[in-house]
Formats: structure tokens, C-alpha cells, sequence
């Protein structure tokens, strides 16, 4: 065939590729042009196959991605058994996803240049390049870009959330008893937890003091805790019950068919008789609180599981004196979890050290906080809340 017959066969090859795309054609049409054991170099799409049919199949997944295809020759050289073209390929991506981007709607442009080999009226070879994909590539990066900000813009709604679901369940009032100072310290973290202090009021006069943390960050953490604050109102003032243990009883009865199976509560409740200066206590599964007396801080241990993580619990519940001068310190995760720019951790046995330093100075919530900062240096990004709360006993009784 000659130079002319080779660039009227690329020519009609093009059109029947527009005519494909319109569905004014099929691929018998272009079927026809392509040699037996055509070869393409040019990948159109992501794992074409270099064969016949491996470019048809391509073509057809084309297809059903755009419409209104148009092939607009810009120049064309043949010689011998090549043609060499240079064109615009306009098409509208209003179909189906391409090469990882969506559908926009809008007409898709490229410049491209394709070679040709000819042999007895049939192309055997294509090779070539093109600007079509890259912009593709960019398109799809702005799409995860965007979908990235979407996503942000999500999560920080999700956190505003789960920050007023926190500050609206806090107490709005620290009981205040005479020969007591109760003082709360809460920090909440960007990345929201489930932090969380109470008070209750039995009856006769005593006061429960609740620390408690649900596993977890964001909403669900913050519903979870929500949820187990207002089990523990209810059932402190149903049983009216001075028994720390059968309140966390009851609660992880009713916390544990209604929290998910992968979530669960830790909880240290006391009741405080502040006429005689007793604390009963239980504790499920929560960081230990310090007592300080005589310039040592002593753990309170008693036993028991989270709650919400399995039913038919029991929970140790033991008592102390608490005499003039002397307190307790309770605390969440949050302090002792704190982690150095090296990665080093704040530490039960630091804290332990300044509580038994500080207990009968000022106000030890900030004095940890002060040290904690001191230890972890400027820049740095809290990784959970922190709730601070200490009673004191006054030192004496004037």
C-alpha cells in the first residue's frame, strides 16, 4: 500500500474509534483494520494486554467511561510502512470511573502521538504518547485531596461533638463540706477520650466521688461515657446503698448489655462520710488513686473487672480513715501515659513520688500538671484527657 493508502487507513481507524464511542459502530468495524497478531505498545489503560484483543478490550472499557469522543488530526506523516500522527483526542467523562477518577461531567483533552505500522492493509504495531493519563494521575490526586479535607472537616465535627457530650456531663458544682476541700482538674485532649468525674449524694449527708475512663476516642467513647454516668446516678440513688461494690455491680449488669462487645468502662467510686472522715471505695479495673499520710503516698487497692466487659461480677470493696491533714488522689490514664519527645512515659512510680512530695502542700492537680509539662517540653501534643481530682481532709479542726 502506498504512503497515502497507510494515512487513509489510520484516518478511518480514528473514525471508527469516534463512531464506537457514539455507538454508531462495534468493534467488528475496527476488528477489520487490526492484523492477526497486532501488537500494542501503547497502554490505553492501566493492564491492557499488548494484543488484538487485549486493545479491544481496552477500547470497550473506554467506552463505557466517556461519550462523545472526537479524534482532531493536527498533522500526519507516513513513509514506508509507518504513519506517524499527531492529534487531540477530546472526550466527555460522564460514564464511569477512569483510571481511578470519577465521573465529573466535564470534556477531557489531550494531546497525543501515535505510530502506526502498516502491513498488506491491516496496522500490525501501535506505539506512542500521550498527556491524557498524567492528567488523569493529577485528577485523581486532587480527588484524594479532597476527599482527604472531607474527611478532616468529618472528624473534627465528630470531636466537637463528643467535647460538648463531655463538658455538658461534668459537674457544674464541686460539693463543698465543711473540714473538706474537694478540687477537680480536668484538661480534655484535641483527640477527645473518654474522660470523666462525678459526684453523688446517697443519703445522710455523704458524697460519692467517681474517676472513671472509657476505652476508646471521639463519639463513641464520649456516648459510652455518657451513658455509664447516668447508670451510675440512677442506680446510686435506687439502691441508696453506702456500697461502692453493689453499685459497680448493678451498673456492669446494665452497662454490659448495652455497650458494644469491643468497649468497656474503668471506674473508681468511693463514698466519703465526711462527719467521720471514712471512704469506702471499689474499683473496677481503674488506675490506683494515692493516699497520703505521714509524707508517703499509699495505693488503694481493691479488685474488680471494667465494667461493661463481661457479666456476673463482684466487686471488692475495702475502707479507710482519713484523719486531719490526709487525702487521696485519684487520676485517669491520661497523666501517667504521657510520653517524652524520646518516648519515655510519665509513670506510675513519678507520680507516686510526687504525690507522697506534694500531698500536704497546695494544690496538687496543678503541681502534677506543672511536672508533667516540665517532662514533656514544649510542642507537645496531649494524647488523652486528663482528669486530676483530689480530697483533702483540712489539717485540723478549727
Amino acid at each position: 500500500m502506498s504512503a497515502k493508502q497507510n494515512k487513509a487507513l489510520v484516518s478511518r481507524f480514528f473514525k471508527a474509534q469516534e463512531d464506537l464511542s457514539r455507538s454508531k459502530a462495534d468493534l467488528d468495524a475496527l476488528d477489520k483494520m487490526l492484523a492477526p497478531d497486532f501488537v500494542g505498545h501503547y497502554k490505553r489503560l492501566p493492564g491492557q494486554q499488548p494484543d488484538r484483543e487485549g486493545y479491544k478490550r481496552a477500547l470497550a472499557e473506554l467506552r463505557a467511561t466517556g461519550s462523545n469522543t472526537r479524534y482532531l488530526i493536527e498533522d500526519q506523516v507516513a513513509e514506508e510502512d509507518k504513519v506517524v500522527t499527531r492529534l487531540i483526542v477530546h472526550t466527555t467523562h460522564d460514564r464511569g470511573e477512569l483510571m481511578g477518577v470519577a465521573p465529573t461531567g466535564r470534556e477531557l483533552a489531550g494531546k497525543v502521538i501515535l505510530i502506526h505500522r502498516i502491513e498488506g492493509g491491516k496496522i500490525t504495531e501501535d506505539r506512542g504518547l500521550g498527556t491524557i493519563g498524567p492528567k488523569l494521575m493529577r485528577q485523581r490526586l486532587a480527588q484524594e485531596l479532597e476527599q482527604e479535607r472531607i474527611e478532616r472537616e468529618r472528624i473534627e465535627q465528630e470531636l466537637e461533638v463528643a467535647r460538648r457530650i463531655q463538658q455538658a456531663s461534668l459537674p457544674k458544682e464541686v460539693p463543698e463540706l465543711e473540714g473538706w476541700q474537694i478540687t477537680p482538674l480536668y484538661r480534655p485532649a484535641r483527640e477527645v477520650g473518654g474522660d470523666f468525674y462525678d459526684f453523688h449524694f446517697p443519703s445522710e449527708g455523704r458524697v460519692g466521688l467517681v474517676v472513671r475512663d472509657a476505652t476508646g476516642k471521639g463519639v463513641p467513647a464520649a456516648l459510652v461515657m455518657s451513658t455509664t454516668c447516668g447508670m451510675l446516678q440512677a442506680v446510686s440513688q435506687t439502691l441508696d446503698s453506702s456500697s461502692p461494690g453493689e453499685v459497680l455491680e448493678q451498673v456492669n449488669e446494665t452497662l454490659w448489655a448495652r455497650i458494644p462487645t469491643n468497649m468497656f468502662v474503668t471506674c473508681f467510686y468511693a463514698i466519703l462520710d465526711p462527719k467521720y472522715g471514712t471512704l469506702k471505695y471499689a474499683n473496677a479495673g481503674h488506675d490506683l488513686p494515692y493516699l497520703w499520710r505521714g509524707g508517703n503516698a499509699h495505693e488503694l487497692r481493691a479488685t474488680g473487672m471494667p465494667l461493661g466487659l463481661m457479666p456476673g461480677m463482684s466487686y471488692e470493696q475495702k475502707e479507710i480513715e482519713l484523719d486531719y491533714g490526709q487525702g487521696v488522689f485519684f487520676y485517669s490514664d491520661g497523666l501517667v501515659e504521657a510520653h517524652d519527645p524520646k518516648g519515655k512515659m510519665f509513670g506510675f512510680p513519678r507520680l507516686r513520688a510526687l504525690v507522697a512530695e506534694q500531698g500536704e502542700g497546695g494544690s496538687l492537680g496543678d503541681f502534677c500538671l506543672e511536672e508533667l509539662y516540665s517532662f514533656v517540653g514544649e510542642g507537645w501534643e496531649q494524647e488523652d484527657d486528663i482528669t486530676l481530682l483530689t480530697l483533702r481532709r483540712s489539717p485540723s479542726r478549727s
